[in-house]
């Protein structure tokens, strides 16, 4: 859809652009589009190369297994049927650490393979080798469903990726972005929590 969306927003362009006899700022507006695209490129592969070799080295030096047993019971309330020590808590744990310091590139491997630990728990369900909740194949179980709202609310103490935005941008400060971030991030988080526990509920659990 989007991509329709998209397509059809820059063929109209072209149009009115030949139309109105525009068509020169159009391929100039093109050409620098171009260019920025690569310089913000550039810039947020130096961001992101250094963060997700943090979280690399963190993960190596066992700090993300140390984190992990501090937020157990955090995880415990979030995924009340995922059995202790699945494989799945490790990466949905990388996962939230790496959205908290603003990493959304970093947290996409890690989400990637929670996802796929999940969806290895709920055929383990579907065989009778572990307890909980079975789902029809090709329902998402409600450790996917909430496991995906709160990677979408994202509550980030540090917003890399926006912070390197606006330096790109020429923002006279910005990491002015972090109080506000922190505010509504929080909000859609816990706004997200609570809707899991309620649709998790109604779900019959």
């Amino acid at each position: 859809m989007l991509n329709y969306l998209w397509g059809g927003m820059l063929i109209a362009g072209i149009i009115f652009g030949a139309f109105s006899g525009k068509m020169p700022e159009v391929t100039n507006g093109a050409l620098d589009s171009a260019k920025e695209a690569v310089d913000l490129c550039i810039v947020m592969i130096g961001i992101m190369s250094m963060w997700a070799g943090l979280m690399e080295i963190a993960t190596k030096a066992g700090i993300i297994s140390a984190v992990s047993r501090r937020i157990e019971p955090l995880m415990r309330m979030l995924f009340p049927d995922m059995p202790k020590g699945h494989p799945a808590e490790k990466h949905i744990t990388t996962n939230m650490i790496a959205n908290v310091l603003g990493l959304g590139w970093a947290a996409t491997p890690a989400g990637l393979r929670a996802m796929d630990e999940l969806g290895k728990l709920e055929e383990d369900r579907r065989r009778g080798a572990l307890p909980g909740p079975v789902r029809k194949r090709g329902i998402a179980s409600n450790e996917m469903c909430t496991f995906l709202i709160l990677n979408i609310s994202s509550l980030q103490l540090i917003p890399v990726n926006v912070i390197a935005y606006r330096s790109q941008y020429g923002s006279v400060n910005p990491a002015a972005i972090v109080g506000p971030g922190i505010a509504a991030t929080a909000v859609s988080t816990v706004v997200a929590i609570i809707f899991c526990k309620i649709m998790d509920g109604k779900r019959g659990v």
